[in-house]
Formats: C-alpha cells, structure tokens, sequence
C-alpha cells in the first residue's frame, strides 16, 4: 500500500510531464521573473538581527485536514498581513492536495518584499525552473522523496540561478542527504508517510544539523510558547501554516501571534 507522500510524488511526475514537452526549461529562462528581478534571501532574513523567523504559509488545504480555506480566498489580504512582521512566505502551488496554484506565487511575489518559498514537491530540474520563472526566492527539496545524488544536482543548479534551498529532513537518516549546496535545513515535525506530528522531532535532531546552515522546523508549531522553545533549542526559523490558515481571518490570526510573541515571558 503507498504512503500518503508516495502518492503525491506519483501524481506530482504524472502532472508535470505534458507541461515540460509544451514550457522546456530554455522557455522559462527568458520569461517572467528568471532574470528580471534579485532573488530575496531567506537565509539572511532570518538571521536578521530582531527577525521573528516566522516562514508564514498560505496553503487552502491539506491531505490529512481536508480545505481550510475554499478556492475563492484571495491570497492579497492575507499575504499583505504576513509581510509585515514574517522573515519569509511559504506559498503552496500544488492544486490536488493542497489547493494551492502558480498564481498564488506570482501575487505572493508582487505584492510583498520578503522571500517567497515555493512550496511543492520537486521531482525535476524542470519545476526549479519554472520556480525562479514564476517569482520564488526558495524552493523545498524533500529528501524523503529524493536520493541523495538528486538533492546534489537540484540544489547546485538551483544555486546557479540564484535560488536559495530548504533541504527537509525527518529523521536522523535522512540528513544523510545533506551537501554543501544547500542552503538551509528544515526539520519536519509532520511525518510525510503518516501525517502525524511530534514536535520532539525537531529537539532530537537539532544537534545533528551541519554548522553553517539556518535550521528551521516546520509543522506543529501553535503557540509563541513553542516557537520560544524551538528558538532556545538552536532553530532560526519557524515554518507556520495551520494555526493560522484554519482560523476565520488567516492574516488577523498572523497578527495576534505577533503581539503575543512580542510580550514578555513569564
């Protein structure tokens, strides 16, 4: 029986492979924002004197969760909020599971001026491409699915069109995709095969991330409690979907997080 990741990844190679006949790679690199614009770089906003290292994550729905949002949420309202204080925006393109679509990047990109993460599930040197065309700063390569070597070859081709790279990790043995071209390291609290969260993921494997890559853990992080916590611990960044998403007012909800991670702790 396939896991949940599986199927995504399966579905992700059928989706993409009409595309890169009709849009090759030599397309993108004359059109949209390939050239035109600098990339932003997440890794210097989070280590940003004063950063909240907050990535704040506009996605519709998830598999595990089912819509948070329906198709008619308007990414404008609720991006323009996470800008304002957020080191950086993770926008999620994928359609089938998470409700999410290109489009949402490009009005991610126009309308802020922090990094944008493009959230997805890269398979191919193609959808890296299409990543820097349609306005990312960042792109996620998941080593759960991804070998080693693949993790190389996207990460330096990446680099080369000025894109910075969240190598995600879950577990100790997937660090083992690690290399130097990456740019950062993302600790998963959400098991990709399973959706289940356990936040101790992140405070077991934070002393095992290489020296010299931001560390940020994604997934469960609901309170300024929490992200305090995962702070102490060593992480610069806190991927932060969910807990706002799910709420009436997704930007609203950014904003009280704010206010409450600027009290004093007590």
């Amino acid at each position: 029986m396939s896991t949940i990741l599986e199927t995504i990844v399966a579905a992700k190679k059928k989706e993409i492979a009409p595309f890169k006949q009709m849009s090759p790679v030599s397309r993108f690199e004359k059109e949209g924002f390939f050239w035109q614009i600098r990339n932003r770089s997440l890794v210097q906003s989070l280590l940003l004197p004063g950063s909240t290292g907050i990535i704040a994550e506009f996605k519709r729905k998830s598999p595990s969760k089912g819509w948070f949002k329906t198709k008619e949420l308007e990414v404008e309202p609720v991006v323009v909020k996470y800008n304002a204080h957020a080191a950086g925006i993770s926008v999620l393109t994928d359609d089938e599971f998470f409700g999410g679509d290109m489009d949402d990047l490009i009005q991610t990109k126009v309308l802020t001026d922090i990094p944008v993460l493009r959230k997805d599930f890269i398979v191919d040197l193609w959808q890296i491409a299409e990543s820097k065309a349609f306005g990312a700063d960042v792109i996620l390569l998941i080593a759960a699915s991804l070998t080693p070597a693949e993790v190389k070859e996207f990460a330096a081709y990446a680099k080369s069109i000025g894109l910075e790279t969240i190598l995600e990790v879950h577990n100790e043995e997937e660090l083992g995709h690690y290399c130097e071209e990456v740019s950062m390291v993302g600790v998963n609290n959400r098991n990709l095969k399973t959706f289940a969260v356990d936040l101790d993921t992140s405070l077991q494997l934070i002393g095992k991330i290489p020296d010299g890559k931001p560390a940020i853990a994604e997934s469960g992080i609901s309170s300024p409690a929490i992200l305090h916590q995962l702070r102490n611990a060593g992480y610069k960044g806190f991927l932060i979907g969910e807990h706002f998403m799910k709420e009436e007012h997704p930007g609203q909800a950014f904003e009280t997080f704010i206010q409450s991670l600027q009290q004093p702790l007590s």
